[in-house]
């Protein structure tokens, strides 16, 4: 028998664009699917949206708001597919994206785990870029790992394919977390597998409009800045349980140093746990510095200030490319009798 797959989609809030990446989902060439949506708690439409594509494949369950690691795991415990597709309430998989990646694990290990490549998008997926990384690759976990926390990359939770047996080793999604939650849980699926396989043809997208918010964001949120903090020190642990080495207390230390200026200067016990952590990886953190552009408005405002303006600029060199492509979908959408 063919292995079913279950796509899992968290929502919350996503009237905006749950249609279409339930359209994404429905759209999979891979016919052994089913499809559970958990709305949880929105205030807005999204779940009305997502009732109206209930079917014999896609099921739609509401609960009260307790965060996307508690919609995670309630779609999980519902689903009965022997691999699992994540997929976020404002992302989009290519048609054919679970099919590639499913045709290879028919001939692997249930403990292989299966990325893919993916690409940012604003609003036509068709004009996504993709940002490749060393992680674009066939890996061994501790190299997946090591590459990830040494180059400060990420891979998008839709790149993964996760059978059902790595999935109940790692366990369910830390509800502790409201940052990096998905991060911090496919380290875990990673620390069980036997190796990573990169499918390149299978693809997905990632809504560009909201990437990047949370890192924008987080300084600005204590509960967020204990969840990273959190998160990074786990992510640290895991690196360290695969290989204690040399290589790895360096990558586990330029992670830190990265991170370090999310929570400096606002909190300052968690930078004091984080030269504490440095401190038992032999080495030492230094201060953050900002960008020299920016150095004239800590010498008027202090470095609070000159910090939390800096990264509300962050991205703003991308509003025309962004403002244009919108314009040209709805063009696009027009041509082709669409209603706007």
């Amino acid at each position: 028998m063919k292995p079913v797959v279950s796509i899992l989609i968290p929502a919350f809030n996503a009237q905006a664009w749950i249609a279409r990446t339930i359209r994404s989902a429905v759209a999979q060439t891979w016919p052994w699917k089913e499809i559970i949506v958990v709305d949880d708690g929105s205030t807005d439409h999204t779940l009305a949206i997502a009732r109206q594509f209930e079917s014999s494949q896609v099921h739609v369950i509401s609960q009260e708001n307790r965060g996307s690691a508690a919609a995670r795991n309630k779609a999980y415990s519902l689903c009965r597919g022997d691999y699992m597709q994540w997929l976020d309430a404002d992302d989009l998989l290519a048609p054919d994206k679970i099919a590639k990646q499913t045709e290879v694990a028919l001939n692997e290990s249930k403990r292989t785990l299966f990325s893919s490549s993916w690409g940012y998008f604003f609003y036509r997926p068709t004009k996504s870029w993709l940002p490749r990384t060393s992680l674009w690759q066939d890996l061994e976990p501790v190299d997946w790992l090591f590459n990830k926390l040494d180059e400060n990359i990420w891979m998008t939770s839709q790149s993964w394919l996760v059978s059902r047996e790595l999935s109940q080793l790692a366990g369910a999604w830390d509800a502790r977390l409201c940052a990096d939650d998905d991060g911090e849980y496919f380290c875990r699926v990673i620390l069980s597998c036997d190796r990573i396989k990169f499918v390149p043809e299978a693809m997905s997208y990632v809504s560009a409009i909201n990437a990047g918010s949370l890192s924008k964001s987080i300084h600005l949120s204590r509960k967020k800045l204990d969840s990273q903090f959190l998160s990074i020190c786990l992510h640290i642990k895991y690196l360290r349980s695969m290989e204690d080495s040399d290589r790895t207390r360096s990558a586990c230390l330029k992670y830190l140093q990265r991170w370090l200026i999310y929570f400096y200067p606002e909190c300052p016990d968690l930078v004091a746990r984080a030269k504490d952590l440095a401190n038992e990886l032999g080495g030492e953190l230094n201060l953050p510095e900002l960008n020299s552009k920016w150095d004239w408005l800590r010498r008027m405002f202090g470095w609070k200030a000159a910090k939390r303006i800096s990264f509300a600029m962050q991205g703003t060199s991308v509003l025309p490319s962004k403002s244009w492509d919108y314009v040209l979908s709805k063009l696009e959408h027009s041509s082709q009798g669409h209603v706007l």
